[in-house]
């Protein structure tokens, strides 16, 4: 993230959930070409309904009423996500676990986290009978995220029907979920080409709020052994 966003974490102590249809990639939440064609030509003998606008689920909205926050499984820094993530060299990358993730959210909300799963979106099917299902699959063209996502859902529920109601809003441009920073941030990488007084920026910021994280110099800046 770049140092603004930094900034925002240490003040608010939440983790953004960008609303699924905030997203560049137009696939968030849809399924593959099976499922489309599944759809349009149900078995034989299956029961057919019809209801209204208002309570029926339409597959393409679905992306409004589901927030995700996004994090990189490697055991390694990639030079591919700090070019992707950052404008400038003048950015971190914070180091967690899946079990910190999991122990520092602080919300009555559910919170389901998993790791997605690249598939070729012409071959493969997907069950529909879990609406979390194409949040957890990308295209193959996103295999260089190695993506673990937290999911949250805010059903569009209308308590004096009992029902769904689509034409409501339950999040904006998305969510902040509040974390406990000192369970959840392992170290923070500084992004490699930054100046010593970035880092020592670094360092004095998440000191004035109170942190003493471990601060690293990315590693993509040592030098060759020859």
């Amino acid at each position: 993230m770049d140092f603004t966003k930094f900034i925002s974490l240490l003040d608010t102590k939440s983790l953004f959930f960008t609303r699924a249809d905030k997203f560049d990639d137009p696939f968030e939440g849809s399924y593959p070409l099976k499922n489309v064609l599944a759809r349009k030509h149900p078995p034989f003998g299956t029961p057919l309904t019809s209801g209204s606008p208002k309570t029926s689920p339409n597959y393409k909205i679905w992306p409004r009423y589901v927030a995700i926050n996004c994090w990189h499984e490697n055991e390694h820094e990639s030079a591919a996500m700090w070019k992707l993530y950052l404008k400038s060299s003048e950015g971190i990358a914070i180091q967690s676990t899946f079990l910190k993730l999991i122990k520092s959210i602080r919300t009555k909300d559910d919170v389901y986290i998993g790791r997605v799963s690249y598939i070729d979106y012409e071959k493969a099917k997907l069950n529909e009978g879990n609406i979390f299902t194409p949040f957890i699959h990308k295209r193959k063209s996103f295999e260089h995220e190695k993506e673990i996502r937290a999911v949250i859902v805010k059903f569009p529920a209308d308590k004096e029907e009992d029902s769904l109601d689509f034409s409501r809003v339950t999040i904006g441009d998305g969510l902040g979920i509040d974390v406990n920073l000192k369970i959840l941030i392992q170290a923070i990488y500084v992004a490699p080409g930054t100046p010593k007084w970035f880092m020592e920026l670094i360092s004095s910021v998440t000191s004035v709020y109170g942190y003493n994280f471990k601060i690293i110099q990315s590693k993509m800046d040592d030098g060759p052994l020859f």
